[in-house]
């Protein structure tokens, strides 16, 4: 029997709190918490980005639901909480936070790296970016619905 439980698999607009996703995630049987803060930087591919903001394909919370059920599945034993943010974020804000507890730091690792990956391969949410010369570029558009 796999005890695994999503605790929260949110997209929102609204901020994200890694000590909050830690505190969630924490429970008594667990000896370890990995937590990932996806952050926006202040550069991409060599530019200077000024800018950035993300969409969400109105299927996105469920696909990020999914994500995280597999994950809970393939890693017995996880509590898993993950968020990933909407809209206009500035350089330093928390764009993906996830936290995975488990008895065990090897399980968490793991849990929460594939987590992360899943995540960024299969739910439908796009970033655009702004540049010092004016341009922008969509990241991700090409291979999502």
């Amino acid at each position: 029997m796999n005890t695994s439980e999503v605790l929260r698999a949110t997209v929102s607009a609204e901020p994200l709190s890694t000590a909050e996703a830690e505190r969630q995630a924490w429970s008594p049987e667990c000896g370890a918490v990995v937590l990932f803060s996806g952050i926006v930087r202040n550069h991409d591919d060599g530019k200077t980005v000024t800018s950035l903001g993300y969409s969400a394909h109105p299927t996105a919370a469920a696909v990020l639901a999914q994500v995280a059920g597999e994950i809970a599945a393939a890693y017995d034993g996880v509590r898993i909480w993950v968020g990933h943010r909407t809209g206009a974020l500035e350089i330093g804000d928390a764009a993906l936070v996830a936290a995975v507890a488990s008895a065990h730091r090897g399980t968490a690792f793991a849990a929460c790296s594939a987590l992360v990956d899943a995540v960024k391969a299969n739910v439908p949410i796009w970033k655009e970016q702004g540049f010092t010369d004016g341009s922008t570029e969509w990241v991700g558009v090409s291979d999502r619905p």
